[in-house]
């Protein structure tokens, strides 16, 4: 059992910033990856970012690449979300997710866990 709990959401204004956090708790040693995903009203879940537990290595959409930065805190068991230059486009529900196995980190349903979701929206 996993647990996730986001926080770090809000109203801002477009251009500023953002940090995301997400701890985890539980039987932290089965996740291979992190991941965070994006959804709005009338739109699929998308894929942001994710980040491997045991090497570090980043993902991102293109559509987010050079604004967000994912990163970890082995120590703390929590993953971390910085977006940057904010868009309005950007307004959406973020959800912190986690997957046992190697694989595809980009497909929501590979993931196990998931956490509350935390409320991103950008004024223009």
């Amino acid at each position: 059992q996993v647990q996730l709990v986001e926080s770090g959401g809000g109203l801002v204004q477009a251009g500023g910033s953002l940090r995301l956090s997400c701890a985890a708790s539980g039987r932290t040693f089965t996740s291979n990856s992190m991941g965070w995903f994006r959804q709005a009203p009338g739109k699929e879940r998308e894929f942001v970012a994710a980040i491997s537990w045991s090497t570090g290595r980043s993902y991102y959409a293109d559509s987010v690449k050079g604004r967000f930065t994912i990163s970890r805190d082995s120590a703390k068991n929590t993953v971390y979300l910085q977006i940057d230059s904010l868009k309005p486009e950007d307004t959406a529900v973020y959800y912190c997710a986690a997957k046992n196995f190697i694989g595809s980190v980009t497909r929501s349903r590979e993931y196990d866990y998931w956490g509350q979701g935390t409320q991103v929206t950008v004024s223009s």
